[in-house]
């Protein structure tokens, strides 16, 4: 019988607490823009087919998703971490049919100002608090509300499809655990200089974060060449790094991308017969469908 209540309460619980948000962390090996451009179809393409997506845009530089749908004037999430305007005033609703949050409009907040975790450890969420400890007042502070505030935003958005436009700051940290914890998809296009910074970043962060999988997508490419392109990083990750690489899917190269971006519409929407749309909504339909396990070395 206390097996049974113990069960009901269990599942009370877990019908009370709702869906939980399922996180995506993107990073790039492409030119800057790119990764912006594949952000915005790729939520479009993700609303369309019915599912609640937000773009979190965490970059310190001019190219984010926020700076390219023209919503990155108003305040940010630091913002709210400092109490200065509320959650909903950082939310921005867009015609492509997501949501948009700006992160910060600085690198103010980054892990250059913790105490640096020895080299030769994996940082995981928990090394977080010793290195905050170990912070000067105000950033350490400053770092941890934005941490909280984040994560407020993810329990606020139950259900949701959380895609952050992410990037590593000098010192490859990310300026929230709680994107160290999530999946982490490379993007990547056939240029040899591109394969091997995906190659060079995965490795960083696997050095970093310990064994676990990463979500590869391969951009400008035809699907027999981002076959060629995942084999040969899955090949090598798997054999030099103990890590399981996840093929994410891939998008050609098409005009109709940049006339829909000059458009200021997502190509799935400007131009739906498009290569690049048809693409778009096949990666939509997987991504939503499938994820990567968030297994860690021991």
């Amino acid at each position: 019988m206390a097996s049974f209540d113990f069960d009901q309460a269990e599942g009370l619980r877990r019908m009370l607490a709702g869906p939980k948000p399922r996180i995506v962390t993107f990073l790039s090996a492409t030119p800057e823009d790119d990764k912006g451009a594949m952000l915005v179809n790729l939520g479009a393409s993700l609303a369309q087919s019915g599912n609640d997506v937000m773009i979190v845009d965490a970059c310190t530089r001019d190219y984010g998703v926020a700076q390219r749908l023209g919503v990155d004037r108003g305040p940010s999430l630091l913002h709210v971490a400092r109490q200065e305007c509320a959650l909903n005033q950082v939310i921005h609703a867009v015609p492509q049919g997501f949501s948009v949050v700006k992160m910060a409009y600085k690198n103010v907040v980054t892990a250059q100002a913790v105490t640096q975790v020895s080299s030769n450890s994996r940082v995981r969420q928990q090394d977080w608090a010793p290195a905050f400890a170990g912070a000067t007042g105000g950033a350490a502070d400053e770092m941890r509300r934005l941490a909280k505030t984040f994560d407020v935003l993810v329990q606020q958005s139950s259900g949701s499809i959380i895609m952050v436009d992410g990037e590593l700051s000098e010192d490859g940290m990310f300026p929230v655990p709680i994107m160290a914890t999530s999946e982490i998809v490379v993007q990547v296009s056939t240029s040899a200089a591109s394969i091997t910074n995906a190659y060079a970043l995965i490795k960083r962060l696997s050095q970093q974060l310990g064994r676990r999988p990463f979500g590869i997508l391969v951009t400008g490419a035809t699907e027999a060449e981002a076959k060629v392109v995942y084999d040969n990083m899955s090949s090598a990750a798997t054999r030099y790094l103990a890590v399981t690489l996840s093929s994410m899917g891939s998008v050609p190269a098409d005009e109709y991308l940049h006339r829909a971006a000059r458009l200021g519409r997502a190509v799935v929407d400007a131009f739906p017969l498009a290569g690049a749309s048809v693409a778009f909504r096949r990666l939509a339909g997987r991504f939503a469908r499938t994820g990567m396990q968030q297994g860690r070395a021991a």
